[in-house]
């Protein structure tokens, strides 16, 4: 069997997918067995041609089918570990949901079409992590953009859907012309859409790089802003919850990561820029921070999970900036797997809390707790990062981010040290806590391993790029001291006022609203219109 001939075979499971969604103009109804019985057929082949493909990678290293294309620009498929990590992940996610749709949808009159445009869905976002060349990049980023439209006015007679849809629809448009924009620049430079030659020739530069590669970069960041839903284009995400349950969960587990995905395919030509990764710390660290606060202000759990996915989303796109494609690869993971269940289980939050035994509100009001945990967590941190072997000048990016996720432990500790918990809870967590630290540093070294051929090395950051690691890491502290004296500065008039301007995404929808027209819609006649168009 040739490596073409193996590389190709991968094909089968976006054009089964696609198949289904052809099928599904004819099987419509409530309960099409025939449809579900080939879509369960789909998502389990799905995942055996994710694991085999990984095995192909890991036994020849970097495989690419016969391109369909015109003066190097068109159709190809490419196998590498990055595509390869993602492509298991999107079917592992899909056969997750797709199941659960099978019982969610039952009985509905729209259950066909409903399984068609998530089969749909997956086929695009299947064929954006496995394209070898610009062409298909561009042409799967379109499709992506248009199956999740179909899918998030599904139920078109609800007018909040449509306006959301909107909202999407225009921010989608922008995304694809920074990409298209991006693509012509890159082709006008190297002369070929293949991803291989590009990154060679990263590799290998011949010389300076001209201004238009660092336009490029500047587009490709952009369209991955958007794609991200990053702030200020936050708005529509937190909007479109009158949609199924399912599509949330691939929402928010599978679309919104083809942004970072973008930047890491991209990661030869992007850590080599100077402006395009600046603009993705100024971003990405803002709209993490932004997330995080706004999340603890939502009364309702689909909104706080929507401020959440925005807040992970930026965070991954920070780490791009600072050029730990690794680090950020293993969150976009991690948090694709949680958000998935997250949403699929929303339902069920409430009895599980009221099932839980542990205690975990603060019943301590002593600040100087909370403090004594900050320290003992960065004391677990230090401990780690010196037996880790973690260098400090040419890991400063690492160590850095390391200190970030460290707080976030400490509030973990914190709150568990105020609390009436047992002496053998605190001390469980305490171990918790500093398995979660050395599992980063496990996970994100067997990342770097993993990636090594597809991703730049961590390499010292320049003189900006560290003044802006330190003062994203400060922002990070301050929030996460935040969260742990809420308790007890809720009651004070300044937390009140701001807890309603972030529980309001700092009124950023407003303005989009006005920008894009969507407060201007007075009936649900003009949005039929608009759809129609």
């Amino acid at each position: 069997m040739t490596k073409e001939l193996m590389t190709s075979l991968v094909l089968i499971s976006p054009i089964l997918f696609s198949f289904i969604a052809l099928l599904s103009w004819f099987m419509r109804g409530i309960r099409p067995a025939k449809l579900i019985l080939i879509s369960r057929i789909s998502i389990y082949l799905g995942i055996f041609i994710a694991l085999v493909s990984c095995a192909f990678v890991y036994q020849y290293g970097i495989l690419e089918s016969n391109s369909i294309a015109y003066e190097g620009l068109g159709f190809s498929i490419r196998l590498d570990a990055l595509s390869v990590l993602i492509f298991t992940m999107i079917n592992l996610i899909s056969f997750i949901v797709m199941r659960f749709s099978f019982n969610y949808m039952d009985g509905d009159s729209k259950q066909g079409v409903f399984i068609g445009r998530l089969a749909a869905t997956i086929a695009s976002v299947q064929l954006l992590v496995l394209a070898g060349n610009l062409g298909l990049i561009w042409v799967s980023w379109v499709l992506t953009s248009i199956s999740l439209q179909r899918m998030l006015i599904f139920y078109a007679e609800r007018r909040r859907s449509k306006l959301a849809a909107r909202k999407k629809f225009i921010s989608a448009r922008l995304g694809d012309l920074f990409l298209l924009t991006s693509i012509f620049l890159l082709y006008n430079h190297f002369g070929t859409g293949n991803l291989q030659e590009i990154i060679l020739a990263m590799k290998n530069p011949a010389g300076a790089f001209p201004i238009a590669l660092e336009m490029a970069m500047i587009f490709i960041a952009a369209a991955a802003i958007l794609k991200s839903a990053l702030f200020p284009t936050h708005a529509w995400l937190v909007e479109v919850m009158e949609t199924p349950t399912p599509v949330s969960a691939m929402l928010h587990a599978g679309l919104l990561n083809a942004g970072p995905f973008l930047i890491a395919r991209m990661s030869f030509l992007m850590t080599e820029m100077t402006y395009a990764p600046i603009i993705l710390i100024i971003f990405g660290g803002f709209t993490a921070v932004f997330g995080s606060i706004a999340y603890m202000t939502q009364s309702s759990v689909k909104t706080a999970l929507g401020y959440s996915s925005i807040s992970h989303m930026g965070f991954s796109i920070l780490l791009c900036g600072f050029g730990i494609y690794a680090a950020a690869i293993l969150h976009l993971v991690a948090h694709s797997f949680y958000k998935a269940h997250a949403f699929l289980s929303s339902g069920s939050l409430i009895d599980v809390k009221k099932a839980s035994k542990i205690n975990l509100k603060p019943s301590n009001s002593n600040p100087l707790i909370l403090i004594a945990s900050i320290i003992l967590a960065f004391v677990i941190f230090g401990s780690l990062a010196l037996l880790w072997g973690v260098n400090p000048i040419e890991e400063l990016s690492l160590l850095v981010v390391s200190c970030i996720i460290v707080m976030g432990l400490s509030l973990l500790i914190g709150t568990t040290l105020s609390t009436k918990n047992s002496k053998q809870l605190i001390l469980k967590i305490t171990m918790v806590a500093a398995v979660v630290a050395l599992a980063f540093f496990s996970l994100e070294a067997l990342m770097a391993n993993v990636l090594k051929s597809q991703i730049p090395v961590v390499s010292q950051p320049s003189n900006l790029v560290t003044v802006m690691l330190f003062f994203w890491l400060v922002i990070f502290i301050g929030l996460v001291l935040i969260q742990m004296f809420s308790p007890f500065i809720k009651g004070k008039k300044f937390w009140r006022k701001w807890s309603i301007h972030f529980r309001n995404g700092l009124y950023a929808n407003v303005i989009y609203d006005r920008m894009v027209g969507a407060l201007y819609i007075k009936s649900s006649s003009s949005l039929d219109r608009w759809e129609k168009s």
